[in-house]
């Protein structure tokens, strides 16, 4: 138990502890009064439903996040990493530290992910449920996780690979080739995420012609916005809350709208819910979310680059270092690098919630700001969404600003 792995503990239960303190602040403003901007989504009835659903769902998340918390803390101070690691070695005659590595995480994503997955269901099948959003089979569930499962070990297992590869090929120096193998596959990702990865689980088909096909595409002609690419998918399918995105870059750029969307709002409405997407490529949001991405990549493996080969590392967690062995070095890593995630997702969110109030204002001015705000308004009553969160969770967590500003901001807009 040598320095590093104090500070491994001190950073995990200082996050749980900001978590919950957070969490308590939230809870309790779920009783401040509501924004006058807001204050006709909710009769009484709806709103008494909205705090019940909440609380449910922060009561889980409580329980998650402190069954998460004890499980880590339990496997490092009973040395439960160390002998999964020696289990490996002996059991596996000569393997080498690579395919070690790629077993090691393997064997604590899938045991991870199997014993979240009781609160997974209690979420979805019984809180989800009772509030009538739920619309997934447990078939679907299933499915669901085994072909999550099969992407993970596919491509998670791939780039696991190659980083470990590059590591033992290069050294400290292996992070500039890792920046690029890792920023070529988010790039792709971003372009074809919508056309490989989304059909695996639901079905996309182009929107039909009518009304609303042609009120999209006047509008997008209006405002120089090339739109070949307008599809529906069927959320409906695992839940009746409504969303709309935008994805892609380039020739590939296309708009998906789900199909309980269109079920809500009306053709002017959608519109104006397109328009604040539109607006977000228009004012290069979207270019501006990958380099930030790039750059928190950077980060990561430009730091990790200059301890990879430390022994302490590897020590921390009661094995002895050995060249080449560098898995966990890289476990161990990921939970001293979270103070620093967290800060760079509370600057990425900070630029996100500026990007939103950006998108909303051009919705607002080259089309209309009246049918967004009612658009948002039937969202947040839909998805029974916080209409009063606490000022320190949005800057934490939100990466879009409380439905509240953003009424505001849109009533300035002539």
């Amino acid at each position: 138990m040598n320095t590093i792995f104090w500070i491994i503990i001190g950073v995990l239960l200082f996050d749980y502890i900001l978590e919950r303190f957070l969490e308590i602040l939230n809870s309790n403003n779920r009783k401040a009064e509501i924004p006058k901007e807001v204050s006709d989504i909710y009769d009484t009835e709806e709103y008494e439903k909205q705090q019940l659903y909440e609380q449910e769902k922060s009561r889980i998340d409580i329980l998650s996040s402190t069954f998460s918390i004890v499980l880590i803390l339990g496997m490092l101070f009973f040395n439960g990493f160390t002998l999964l690691d020696s289990y490996i070695y002996a059991s596996f005659t000569g393997i080498s530290h690579i395919f070690a590595g790629l077993i090691f995480f393997g064997i604590l994503f899938f045991a991870s992910d199997i014993l979240s997955t009781p609160f997974e269901l209690y979420n979805t099948f019984t809180i989800e449920e009772k509030y009538g959003f739920n619309k997934m089979t447990y078939k679907t569930y299933v499915f669901d996780k085994l072909k999550s499962w099969l992407i993970t070990a596919i491509l998670g297992g791939g780039i696991l690979y190659v980083l470990l590869l590059l590591i033992d090929t290069f050294g400290s120096s292996f992070w500039i080739y890792a920046w690029l193998v890792l920023s070529s596959i988010m790039i792709f990702f971003t372009m074809f995420y919508s056309s490989i990865i989304v059909p695996l689980f639901n079905k996309q088909k182009p929107l039909e012609d009518g009304e609303l096909k042609t009120a999209i595409e006047n509008f997008a002609s209006k405002v120089g916005f090339k739109l070949d690419n307008i599809f529906v998918i069927d959320g409906s399918k695992r839940s009746t809350k409504a969303n709309a995105y935008f994805s892609g870059i380039g020739s590939k750029k296309r708009i998906v709208l789900f199909d309980t969307l269109i079920q809500e709002l009306s053709t002017e409405e959608i519109v104006a819910v397109l328009a604040h997407e539109i607006g977000h490529y228009k004012k290069k949001h979207t270019l501006q979310m990958i380099f930030a991405s790039l750059f928190q990549t950077a980060v990561l493996l430009f730091l990790f680059g200059l301890f990879v080969a430390e022994p302490s590392l590897t020590e921390a967690l009661n094995i002895e270092y050995e060249p080449g062995k560098y898995h966990i070095a890289l476990f161990v890593f990921s939970m001293l690098y979270a103070p620093i995630s967290f800060i760079i997702s509370i600057l990425i969110n900070m630029l996100s919630r500026k990007n939103e109030y950006e998108a909303d204002a051009f919705a607002g001015t080259h089309y209309n700001p009246k049918p967004l705000e009612t658009g948002l308004k039937t969202l947040v009553k839909k998805n029974l969404s916080n209409l009063t969160p606490h000022p320190w969770y949005v800057f934490f967590y939100y990466s879009h600003p409380p439905v509240s500003d953003r009424i505001k901001a849109l009533r300035k807009i002539k």
